[in-house]
């Protein structure tokens, strides 16, 4: 996702870990236990999500929360067995205006201790597993595509559905496109109530096209909305005119997804998309409440997602 930082530690689900913080004022932190990593034949199985509005933090921002073997209480969650990995997430919406936290973790009975000398055996070891790490990755993300995108339809777009992986606080809306040069899919959907509403396009490689000097997401904050409440997104190639053109970049074809996070209640397809395909020329006169805006204003645009990423990325 375009819009979100993502942080992740291995963990032992006998082991305690300390995870200590300062809550930024982005749309969304959430955090999630999984019993495995991703991998070309399976999605590891989601065994807590939760985000932080169910953890004490102070005043100030500041949090510690910790996860281990014991009985839960206030900001302590329990490690089921199997518990493999902790993954944090931190989500933008306002890319210009968004301030990021801090997080960090430790494991609670090793504070103080370094660890064992590296040996010749144990740097074999990691770097044998690093490479089977990035093999195995490399297979997931091109299976990635198979199991949640391609057997759909093409140039549709799935109901608003609760995310696959158990983030329970999302939903999301899945589809893949194929696209000729003088053709658009135009996206219909209401802003949401929801504090993060996002939209982004990504290649057959399930990598996301360039979200910094491209406009190939969009969140509901930075999304022109009409006077209906509805936001109308333009897919194509070929310059559509509009403020909420997503750009296909070179790529006939490619996938979409829309997520909506934070949420206090279940979407209902009302909530969710609609499409409709039209050539690129058809744009003016089929889209409602079409509105060109001008290649310096788009160009505005751009420059501002790059100072965003860049404010994001290095502070």
């Amino acid at each position: 996702n375009p819009d979100t930082l993502y942080f992740h530690s291995y963990l032992r689900a006998d082991a305690e870990y300390v995870v200590t913080g300062r809550r930024g004022t982005t749309a969304d932190l959430s955090f999630q236990i999984l019993n495995g990593d991703y991998s070309p034949v399976e999605v590891p199985d989601s065994l807590a999500a939760f985000d932080d509005r169910e953890i004490e933090i102070d005043e100030h921002g500041n949090f510690e929360v910790r996860f281990g073997p014991g009985k839960a209480g206030p900001n302590y969650f329990t490690l089921a067995p199997g518990s493999a990995m902790l993954v944090v997430r931190e989500v933008y919406s306002d890319w210009a205006g968004e301030q990021r936290g801090m997080i960090r973790i430790r494991r609670a009975d090793k504070a103080g201790a370094a660890p064992p000398a590296l040996t010749m055996d144990a740097l074999t070891k990691r770097y044998g597993v690093a490479g089977k790490i990035l093999l195995s990755r490399l297979k997931t993300f091109l299976a990635f595509p198979e199991w949640f995108y391609l057997k759909l339809p093409v140039n549709t777009l799935t109901p608003p559905r609760s995310t696959p992986g158990g983030l329970t606080t999302q939903f999301s809306s899945v589809g893949h496109y194929d696209l000729g040069e003088d053709e658009a899919m135009v996206v219909t959907v209401p802003l949401s109530d929801a504090p993060y509403q996002g939209i982004q396009l990504g290649s057959m490689w399930y990598v996301s096209l360039d979200y910094i000097n491209h406009q190939t997401s969009l969140t509901g904050h930075q999304s022109k909305v009409d006077s209906d409440g509805m936001i109308r997104f333009v897919i194509s190639e070929r310059d559509p005119g509009v403020a909420n053109w997503l750009e296909c970049t070179g790529h006939r074809r490619g996938y979409v997804q829309l997520r909506w996070q934070r949420l206090s209640r279940d979407l209902t397809p009302a909530d969710g998309p609609a499409v409709e395909l039209m050539r690129i020329d058809q744009v003016p006169t089929k889209l409602p409440f079409y509105e060109r805006i001008s290649a310096s204003e788009y160009a505005d645009r751009i420059a501002a997602r790059q100072a965003g990423v860049a404010t994001r990325m290095l502070g």
